[in-house]
């Protein structure tokens, strides 16, 4: 049976592999990846550390909204989301309404490795980057913890993961088109 071509929202905190694993998985599924922060740069011509800078957080936000609502395809997409997107008010929501979510997890001390000395996320840009990645972290966890299947990704090898999200992805699919398309006739 052929599985049905329902976006996947790979949704997470910064630095858990949602574009690493996104685009295994797009190329397993024959989909297009799109990752939300790099679609919103090419669209506005600007990197995101600009946005936030010129524009402010809340602007980009807006964009991410935008982005989700009507900015793709509705079908044949692996889309990884930034970390803060679902954690927005209405936006688990939307995208559920959108299609499948995933949401890829990982340790408070795997994250803080993966993310160290970065430049290009603009949430980091403080005097404590570790001190406030524990504090978006504690913030933003509940609403992934509400997000659907979870799967970590600290430990394991990348295969594994993307091996996991496929099979999860797989069987929501179905239960996903059964749920929100309309029988045609």
């Amino acid at each position: 049976m052929r599985t049905p071509n329902v976006n996947l929202y790979l949704v997470g905190f910064m630095g858990v592999g949602k574009t690493t694993v996104g685009r295994i998985v797009a190329q397993r599924l024959g989909y297009r990846l799109l990752d939300s922060d790099h679609e919103i740069e090419r669209l506005t011509g600007k990197s995101i550390p600009d946005i936030f800078a010129q524009d402010g957080e809340s602007t980009f936000r807006l964009r991410e909204r935008a982005f989700i609502a009507e900015g793709h395809p509705t079908e044949g997409c692996v889309v990884a989301c930034g970390g803060g997107l679902i954690v927005q008010p209405g936006m688990l929501e939307l995208v559920q309404q959108r299609g499948v979510l995933i949401c890829l997890h990982a340790s408070l001390e795997t994250i803080l490795q993966r993310t160290s000395g970065s430049r290009s996320r603009p949430l980091l840009n403080v005097e404590d980057p570790a001190e406030r990645i524990r504090t978006l972290f504690a913030q933003r966890e509940p609403v992934y913890r509400r997000a659907g299947t979870m799967i970590l990704t600290d430990g394991r090898p990348l295969l594994d993961v993307t091996a996991h999200v496929m099979r999860a992805y797989r069987r929501e699919a179905f239960e996903w088109e059964q749920a929100h398309r309309k029988p045609t006739l």
